[in-house]
């Protein structure tokens, strides 16, 4: 058995993932041990998890890989100040003695590191470093239930590429075109995140959600994207695009953009994080996002062109557009898309075991039977035992109680969520990547036009023009959305078919955010975005039986097929992991009840349940 240790660290989102004869057996974040979101930091306790779940040292490794190779990194900066000089004085002088003190050395800081770990005989331990975008598309094709498929990557910058086209056959992965530093679709969108109020690399999904908040139909929109188009922005019929640096200050600052400029071309300037979001912030998150649609789906048609593919397979930040996403399913472009769901640079951990693992050593690709891809649902993390879950009560004197069955637990929750009770819901292996499936989640219910607001305002403590994703039970969801196909990891926006609709008043495209936002739009208010869209999770039973069981019960209570799903964290803190994570949560938030395993909590202050009885758990 060949077992490969797959690394993603220093930048952000540092992961760790461990592939036994070529399936993935875990993987996991370190921000979800160390509480710091994003972190960056050499991902020991991810690691150690993934050697402990998969009863391995780091002695019976057959390779350690890195998931992009930092003198090719280190060459495109060196580069890119050289062509700039003089410019980019201070970014030199702030980022050369990180280079050379730390990343310039990667291997011996990774072997050092690892030895914090355990000692490891480095002599017969092949340390491996593809490249970044490699790493993207093998993370995104490899566990694809597709023999062959065309392969894009887009996102920010690796080494010199931003985003590539490969082909997938096999077990073989060929890269036929790419796009370079600096011209990228990623900081393309990142500048606009940037100038918009929201913080660089993790708020791009912010931006995402505001730009429904206004029409393409738009004047202003439309005024928007021609200056995108004829002053930052070239956008060549196969997707390349060529920026104009003169607006753009990534290479040579501290910044995005430069901050004088912009405000000349759009005619306000940058907003602040606290701000008041205006609507013509509205109107600009709107044009870029079109533009940026644009620039997916003729990326995905040159993809078809130089593969003849029938299907897709994305990963890199970009591939986390899930509005973009939806869009190009909806193209008919490719017949099937398959996203990474650890789509940005957690997934590379695995992308490079991967290709480790089946370029490195040649190995073939093994039929797919759990799932319908190799991702297993992304519940690749840890998992609660029933005994950490007694010591927390211990520990907190909590006020809970043990139901006996998961049918029943179901049953009670699901009953819970119907009166109105928001729902901390932590069950199975942890989920990897940015989206809760069902395993880490908070729940509400969807038909309650209250919950968009309590959620974000009383729970997870964010902007209130937030939208909320649904799950939907699979075979379910063609009565409620307009979705071609599955949407197992959440990473595709469909619309709300026009039964499930109410009307909209005549003047509803000239009401302010907050009036469009809380006005009734549906049968499911609470997760229907303000142009009739929603980020969709179809929950499939092979997939997550639990979760879907949880939904049935729903639906037969109250004839809805849909849960309003978020991840189970508050504003600025990763995705909670341990049973105490969970309960800290919950005591700091306005959330109702909290159930892990088969153990329901609730506040000392909340109506006592009845512990007489076993068939109710309600309060009195």
């Amino acid at each position: 058995m060949s077992n490969i240790l797959g690394i993603s660290a220093f930048y952000h989102d540092s992961a760790a993932a461990i592939i036994q004869n070529g399936v993935i057996t875990a993987a996991v974040q370190e921000e979800r041990f160390t509480r710091k979101k994003h972190d960056s930091a050499f991902p020991h306790n991810a690691i150690k998890y993934c050697l402990e779940f998969s009863g391995l040292s780091l002695n019976d490794l057959d390779a350690i890989v890195f998931y992009d190779k930092p003198f090719l990194k280190f060459e495109r900066l060196l580069e890119t100040y050289y062509a700039i000089a003089p410019k980019g004085l201070i970014s030199f002088i702030t980022t050369m003695p990180v280079w050379i003190k730390e990343k310039l050395f990667l291997k011996r800081l990774i072997q050092t590191n690892l030895s914090e770990i355990e000692k490891v005989n480095f002599k017969k331990m092949p340390l491996l470093f593809p490249e970044h975008h490699l790493s993207h598309a093998a993370s995104a094709f490899y566990p694809s239930p597709f023999t062959k498929a065309a392969i894009l990557t887009i996102d920010g910058v690796g080494e010199w590429a931003t985003a590539s086209i490969c082909e997938g056959n096999g077990n073989q992965i060929k890269v036929l075109k790419e796009l370079r530093f600096p011209n990228s679709v990623g900081l393309l969108y990142s500048a606009f995140t940037y100038y918009l109020g929201f913080k660089v690399n993790s708020g791009e999904y912010k931006l995402m959600g505001l730009s429904p908040y206004s029409s393409i139909d738009n004047e202003r929109v439309q005024d928007f994207i021609s200056i995108i188009k004829s002053e930052l922005v070239d956008i060549k019929e196969d997707g390349s695009i060529c920026m104009n640096q003169k607006y753009f200050n990534y290479r040579e600052g501290i910044t995005m953009v430069s901050d004088s400029q912009w405000e000349k071309l759009w005619g306000f300037p940058k907003r602040n994080s606290n701000d008041e979001i205006m609507v013509y912030h509205c109107h600009l998150a709107k044009a870029i996002q079109v533009v940026t649609e644009e620039i997916i789906i003729k990326m995905a048609k040159e993809a078809k062109r130089l593969t003849g593919a029938d299907n897709l397979c994305m990963a890199g930040g970009v591939a986390l557009n899930c509005v973009g996403n939806g869009k190009l399913l909806l193209s008919g472009i490719v017949d099937k898309i398959f996203i990474q769901p650890a789509a940005g640079d957690a997934g590379g951990a695995i992308g490079a075991a991967l290709a480790a693992y089946h370029i490195y050593l040649g190995k073939e690709r093994k039929t797919i039977l759990n799932a319908g891809d190799g991702m297993q649902g992304s519940y690749l993390g840890p998992s609660c035992s029933n005994r950490e879950v007694e010591v927390l009560s211990e520990k907190y004197n909590a006020v809970h109680k043990n139901i006996d069955g998961f049918g029943e637990l179901c049953e009670q929750t699901a009953r819970l969520i119907a009166e109105g009770n928001v729902i901390g819901w932590v069950q199975g292996r942890m989920e990897f990547g940015p989206r809760a499936l069902g395993s880490r989640s908070i729940l509400a219910d969807p038909r309650n036009p209250a919950m968009q607001k309590k959620v974000n305002m009383q729970i997870k403590f964010r902007e209130s023009f937030r939208p909320f994703a649904s799950s939907v039970l699979a075979e379910d969801a063609a009565l409620y959305f307009k979705l071609n196909g599955s949407s197992t990891y959440m990473l595709m926006v469909a619309d709300l078919i026009e039964e499930k609709r109410k009307k909209l008043p005549p003047n509803y495209n000239n009401l302010s955010m907050n009036e469009k936002l809380y006005f009734l739009k549906s049968d499911i208010p609470a997760v229907t975005h303000v142009d009739f869209s929603s980020r969709v999770q179809t929950v499939d039973r092979n997939i997550n039986p639990g979760y879907w069981e949880l939904i049935s019960c729903f639906k037969k209570l109250t004839g809805c097929s849909v849960l309003l799903n978020t991840s189970f964290n508050v504003r600025g803190e990763p995705v909670v992991c341990t049973p105490e994570d969970a309960y800290k949560c919950f005591m700091r938030t306005e959330m109702d009840y909290l159930v892990i395993n088969n153990y329901i909590y609730r506040k000392v202050d909340q109506p006592a349940w009845n512990e007489n009885s076993k068939e109710e758990f309600l309060p009195d």
